[in-house]
């Protein structure tokens, strides 16, 4: 017998008809969600914001990381690593120059996410130039290097024994989100046949976490040719166009990008905000309580974040609410220009996450007391505008 959840919406006290929209006079909204926003949930309607603690003790708690404090440029496989579990690893890689060695990842498939640079990649299949904003997505064991034109900062997400795909776009169809027509595929092209020579090369593969090297007497990237759907694609962060919704704050799932085994990726780009009056123009609060949640920001205004900056992460781990700073609450319902202006990158696990060694070198100890106002009170609610 399968079972199923129970479906029974019901309502008590001050509440609102729709989600996200017209809430009670005062009053602050928190979701209780399951699944990743798929699930059962609940929406709770607070006096007071669900997040105006005044201290944190013990393990868990937000944490926000500047990853330009951690350690100067070096070989893919010594970038260390901000946060992991079984099916996902998140590295931050910083590379300039011509990389002497292929590499090849046994254990999964690797999303890059170029922050900064640029640089000409070499793989099995030909030369891809990639730039700042670009996802790269190579599957698992392609042989790879670069040769940077501008020194690259890069996110290396890897699907741990699984592999990437594309998310179901329902109702919306397959344009949706991004054409199939803007993914690039490399090529073999005359860049890609002069760098083919009979020099010894090393080709480094990782496989369980362990590293083996096979030496041979020439450039194994010597492909003449190749034909299939099974090959690495670049997809540029700016060739996204987001779901919105002026009526509704969309979830973060409307967002995803690339779906794993046991966690997704999602991209946050510039959309215009919601028009409709009694609609929320902020992140609700929020108790995802079967993923954890981390975001990279890569570039723009991040409206519901104070003291995020580019090339810092966040982490929010289940088990507590979060949502938007004090600063952001003020502007839950009017906002002062017609368009968000951020990219992020931000990858839900369906597991808990651990915290990598490098963590610890470039976090920022301060951030959970960021949702006090400065008093040191939570703020009074935002009054919210009725038509007529």
């Amino acid at each position: 017998m399968v079972a199923h959840s129970f479906a029974l919406p019901k309502r008590d006290g001050r509440a609102s008809r729709q989600a996200h929209c017209d809430l009670p006079e005062g009053t602050f909204e928190r979701e209780l969600g399951r699944e990743g926003f798929f699930g059962p949930a609940t929406q709770m309607y607070h006096r007071r914001p669900p997040t105006g603690w005044t201290s944190w003790e013990g393990p868990l708690r937000p944490r926000a990381f500047d990853l330009a404090a951690l350690p100067a440029e070096g070989s893919v496989w010594a970038a260390p690593t901000i946060v992991s579990n079984a099916a996902m690893k998140l590295r931050w890689w910083r590379f300039s120059g011509r990389m002497d060695h292929l590499v090849r990842n046994g254990d999964g498939d690797e999303l890059l996410f170029v922050h900064a640079g640029s640089a000409d990649l070499f793989c099995d299949y030909g030369r891809l130039e990639i730039r700042a904003g670009d996802y790269v997505l190579l599957p698992r064991s392609t042989m790879w290097r670069i040769e940077t034109r501008e020194p690259v900062e890069m996110l290396l997400i890897e699907a741990t024994n699984g592999a990437y795909r594309t998310p179901d776009r329902g109702l919306v169809g397959r344009h949706a989100l991004y054409d199939p027509g803007v993914l690039d595929v490399p090529v073999i092209d005359e860049a890609f046949r002069a760098q083919q020579d009979d020099r010894e090369w090393r080709v480094e593969i990782k496989r369980r976490g362990l590293l083996s090297t096979v030496t041979y007497p020439y450039n194994p990237l010597d492909a003449v040719g190749w034909q299939g759907d099974l090959c690495p694609l670049r997809l540029a962060i700016s060739d996204i166009r987001p779901l919105s919704a002026h009526r509704y704050h969309l979830p973060p799932s409307a967002h995803s990008t690339f779906v794993a085994d046991r966690f997704v990726v999602c991209s946050f780009v510039p959309r215009p905000f919601e028009t409709d009056p009694g609609a929320m123009k902020v992140p609700f609060f929020h108790n995802n309580d079967d993923y954890d949640e981390v975001i990279f920001y890569h570039a723009g205004d991040f409206f519901s974040r104070d003291g995020i900056g580019p090339g810092m992460v966040t982490f929010h781990p289940c088990g507590f609410t979060h949502g938007p700073h004090p600063g952001a609450l003020a502007r839950t319902f009017v906002q002062p220009k017609p368009m968000t202006d951020e990219y992020a990158v931000m990858i839900d696990t369906r597991d808990a996450l651990d915290l990598g060694e490098a963590a610890g070198a470039c976090e920022r100890g301060d951030y959970a007391e960021s949702w006090r106002s400065g008093d040191g009170r939570s703020p009074e609610a935002p009054r919210i505008p009725r038509e007529g």
